[in-house]
């Protein structure tokens, strides 16, 4: 690294992956693998000592500046297990700077005094290292894909704690959605081994944690999983309407959500021609996968229940546990399935309840831009829990009119990636390929074909170079001759 290249990471200030440690006292060697434990348990980052927390170089002291491989070797040799990292040292006024690096633990680790630290944000934003308590280490490990803690038998109960009737309600929900109908021929028993709702131990069925969250009975959930509990709330400005609780199992908590919300979803009618097509408020299929991937990926080890809220305005969902590693907002329609529990989403797949193939993210995204609104947002998520808010308000009909149109004219819906250009456009007039590709989340060559697909129908117009190429909606949608141009309100263009 270079003197430059170190101030520019300086310049970006201390965040959840980069941390600035003053040298002058010196820096305390605890204090120092303390820190390096803390970002390792998180996502990995860089330490930079001899710097201040406002980003002001101060240098190493002597201590620090005998080798960069004996401070790597320190560093192993005060950590359980031995902390591998990068050290390099650079000179910038009006001192060194060692740059050290770690990268994302695979299994928890602490310093020699047996202290185990994550980094984490505090209310105001500011990054930290907390402690990391003992009832969190099967979450830690959840969120990397190394245990399942919906597949765990749950030690203390019987087959008899879980209900018939909510077999019952399983079987009728295969159905309904087309689920594997393999499930209906099966006893109940044979369902729990089928899933891997219950596990044969001693010659006994033991339910699983996924076992008892779908169909096992409401009084041994309270006790046996406590933090499980789904919130449904309908909030008109400052006045709360609905305010409900349930801490039933997971199929009959679904099946009351899905009618809360149904009764309450308006719809508006457009008449094109001979065909009249319905414009809900919010997506029905969109909003079941956004209320099912809440109900998987939440972490049932942490306190605080599963919110769906209904606002004037647009619908927040949201659920304890932050995303697994390796999935942020910015690849969420694109990374692959990666569930925190994977035995109950693998249930709720053959129930028919979620998409086989992992699609269920696309599937909330088109169904927002699909009946005109918005793309859903993740952005209030956090470490902690996961937040997405479907816009709601007045739909663009003229726009659903140009898709309804257009899919009808070629006889294939469009996919998420032109879904998002095409809003996109009917917003902002033009477009460029690297907007488009930050948007889509797709590779440069992907979002190139998705282009010229768009381009082919008509819809679209390309301009500028191959390097800076351009796309322009402006009196170019459905161009062709004698139809109207949803944009200018042209007829022929």
């Amino acid at each position: 690294m270079k003197a430059d290249e170190l101030q520019t990471l300086i310049a970006q200030g201390e965040s959840l992956t980069l941390e600035f440690k003053s040298d002058r006292a010196p820096l305390a060697d605890d204090e120092m693998v303390e820190a390096l434990v803390c970002l390792a348990n998180h996502q990995g980052g860089t330490l930079l000592v001899g710097v201040e927390d406002n980003g002001t170089i101060s240098g190493l002291h002597p201590k620090h500046q005998s080798a960069p491989g004996a401070l790597a070797g320190f560093i192993a040799s005060r950590t359980v297990p031995p902390l591998s990292v990068d050290v390099e040292f650079v000179d910038a006024p009006p001192g060194k700077v060692a740059v050290i690096e770690t990268r994302a633990a695979r299994q928890l680790v602490s310093a020699s005094d047996g202290k185990v630290l994550v980094r984490y944000q505090d209310a105001h934003g500011k990054p930290g290292c907390r402690p990391l308590y003992p009832h969190e280490w099967t979450g830690w490990r959840a969120d990397r894909g190394q245990t399942d803690y919906s597949a765990q038998p749950i030690e203390g109960i019987s087959w008899q704690e879980l209900d018939p009737l909510e077999f019952a309600r399983l079987r009728h929900m295969v159905e309904e959605n087309r689920g594997d109908s393999i499930l209906l021929s099966l006893s109940d028993q044979d369902i729990s081994r089928a899933l891997g709702l219950a596990v044969e131990s001693d010659g006994q069925l033991v339910p699983t944690v996924a076992g008892l969250l779908l169909v096992g009975k409401e009084s041994t959930l309270c006790q046996f999983l406590p933090a499980h509990e789904v919130a449904f709330q309908v909030l008109r400005g400052l006045d709360v309407a609905v305010n409900e609780f349930r801490r039933g199992p997971l199929l009959r908590t679904l099946e009351w959500v899905l009618e809360s919300f149904q009764v309450r979803n308006e719809e508006r009618e457009l008449n094109l021609g001979l065909f009249r097509v319905g414009v809900p408020t919010y997506d029905r299929r969109g909003f079941r996968e956004a209320v099912n991937n809440a109900f998987i990926h939440r972490d049932y080890t942490r306190l605080g229940a599963t919110h769906i809220q209904i606002h004037d305005d647009r619908i927040q969902i949201s659920n304890p546990g932050g995303f697994v590693q390796g999935v942020v907002p910015e690849n969420l329609l694109v990374t692959e399935p990666h569930p925190r529990n994977p035995r109950l989403a693998d249930a709720f797949k053959r129930i028919g309840l979620v998409e086989r193939v992992g699609r269920g993210v696309s599937i909330i995204f088109a169904g927002q831009l699909r009946n005109g609104r918005t793309a859903p947002d993740y952005s209030r998520s956090t470490l902690t829990s996961v937040t997405v808010t479907l816009p709601g308000g007045h739909a663009d009909l003229k726009f659903v009119e140009l898709l309804v149109t257009e899919e009808n004219r070629r006889q294939k819906t469009f996919n998420v990636s032109e879904l998002l250009i095409l809003a996109h456009l009917w917003h902002e007039r033009q477009i460029d390929t690297a907007t488009a590709t930050r948007l889509t989340q797709r590779g440069e060559t992907e979002m190139r074909a998705a282009i010229e697909a768009l381009v082919e129908m008509g819809l679209v117009e390309a301009r500028g170079g191959r390097q800076g190429a351009q796309l322009s909606s402006e009196c170019q949608c459905l161009s062709r001759p004698g139809a109207a141009c949803l944009v200018c309100a042209h007829t022929r263009l």
